[in-house]
């Protein structure tokens, strides 16, 4: 099973709906389905590091340098 976040809506065959920004748990056969039809992202798709000077209540609680 890999863990992976939604890109966009998705219905599991099991009937239940996951909302874009969830977290799924899915085999690697799903997998590939989800990343052909564009449902979820692949490596750095879409993903922002918020860092030290991220955007409004996102706080980084390392060092600034």
């Amino acid at each position: 099973m890999v863990h992976v976040r939604l890109a966009q809506d998705w219905t599991d065959d099991a009937g239940t709906a996951h909302a874009a920004g969830d977290m799924v748990d899915v085999d690697a056969g799903t997998l590939a389905e989800l990343e052909a039809a564009g449902i979820v992202a692949g490596p750095g798709e879409g993903t922002q590091w918020p860092g030290p000077t991220g955007g409004e209540g996102e706080s980084w609680p390392g060092p600034t340098v």
